[in-house]
């Protein structure tokens, strides 16, 4: 019974945030409002072990995360990847600039483990929250714990409503110049090419169940998870479960999507993000008024950093900067929050289907592809890095 109660009171947390955000068309972050419910539950009636009597434990949600990092790797399209280079070097490098000046402006403000464990999550969203929280559980330093995830939640309310004003700047741009008849890369929509894996288009339909597709993703994570720990951990195994999903997925071992396919990705997700918000449970209001400053800090020059490069490189490649800010800016939450703001942007624009198309056309193939070379792979590579400075 009492798991059943823990159960139901996480999932209550989480679709009241999925609600809000909907009533307010993205502008109030999902994470945002769950992560406040946690909190409040915590400082009163809620017990600092539900996530864990709700069965998401450590072992578990490792699990989970070597699943999910395989599935990201199915979303790893080499076409799209190419065609949209610009978006990724203007996304990739304002990463950098968010390193470059969260560090060195942090480092004069705050002190070394601080600023470590607060830099990853500004490149990498949940991914690098998840990972810094347990590196720095397994390193006990347990003041800095909360960092990470509290990181994640504040960010998220500067980062949504920000990329969401500026695809509307660039919705904008694009729907005066549409009508004027100057158009953009692409009038129409790009219809992405469905990825027909060899080997799953040889079974059957009826064996080509989520069973199987779960197995298959299992499978190549406990492979990699497995290479690991031969390689004694010096390439971290999350990245190795990221290498082999994009692996399977080119070889047609696995369909794009492959756990959304499964019906599983939105279970895992949520278990994923219960876990992280058990960390919140560290948190007590004098904590978190303490941490609240380096934060908010280290957000606002981690996001100067992703601008001024963003702006920089935006005219040399053909970007307005509007488009080159936010396109960097999906570092700060990846897919699927991306798609959905992209979307919800485009719809808020447009007076007709084909005005909503041509916004589309030009605005999420870049958000894409900048969220994917920021939160499933560079945010990986620079958590594994910085876990080993703390």
């Amino acid at each position: 019974m009492q798991t059943v109660i823990a159960l139901s009171v996480i999932m209550l947390f989480l679709f009241i945030g999925e609600w809000v955000s909907t009533l307010s068309k993205g502008y109030i972050p999902s994470v945002f409002v769950t992560a406040v419910l946690f909190l409040i539950g915590y400082w009163t009636i809620v017990p600092k072990n539900v996530t864990t009597t709700a069965t998401f434990m450590p072992a578990f949600t490792t699990m989970i995360q070597a699943a999910l990092l395989v599935h990201m790797g199915t979303l790893m399209d080499f076409k799209t990847l190419l065609h949209q280079w610009r978006a990724v070097v203007i996304a990739l490098c304002g990463v950098a600039g968010t390193v470059l000046l969260a560090m060195g402006g942090g480092l004069l403000l705050f002190n070394w483990k601080t600023v470590i464990a607060s830099v990853p999550p500004l490149t990498g969203g949940i991914v690098a929250a998840f990972l810094m929280s347990n590196g720095l559980k397994a390193a006990h330093i347990t003041a800095l714990i909360s960092f990470p995830v509290s990181m994640f939640v504040v960010h998220s309310i500067i980062g949504y409503p920000l990329t969401a004003f500026l695809l509307k700047k660039e919705g904008k741009r694009l729907l005066t110049n549409y009508h004027r008849g100057e158009f953009e890369e692409v009038v129409e929509p790009e219809q992405p090419e469905e990825s027909k894996p060899k080997f799953v288009d040889r079974l059957p339909k009826i064996y080509q169940t989520s069973a199987f597709q779960i197995f298959t993703v299992m499978a190549l994570a406990g492979l990699a998870l497995g290479l690991g720990t031969l390689l004694k951990n010096t390439i971290n195994p999350y990245i190795i479960c990221l290498v082999f999903g994009v692996i399977g997925h080119q070889a047609g071992l696995l369909p794009s999507h492959v756990l959304e396919k499964a019906g599983v990705f939105n279970w895992l997700m949520y278990g994923l993000l219960s876990y992280i918000f058990s960390f919140l449970a560290t948190v007590t209001p004098q904590n978190l008024v303490n941490i609240l400053i380096p934060i908010v800090t280290m957000i606002l020059l981690g996001i100067l950093g992703m601008f001024i490069v963003s702006f920089l490189l935006a005219k040399p490649l053909g970007f307005s900067w509007e488009m080159a800010f936010a396109s960097a800016l999906t570092a700060l939450f990846g897919f699927s929050a991306d798609y959905i703001v992209t979307h919800e942007s485009a719809k808020n624009l447009a007076q007709t289907p084909e005005e909503e198309s041509y916004i589309l056309a030009n605005t999420l193939p870049k958000m894409f592809v900048g969220g994917f070379a920021t939160v499933s792979v560079a945010s990986v590579i620079i958590a594994s890095i910085f876990l080993k400075l703390l």
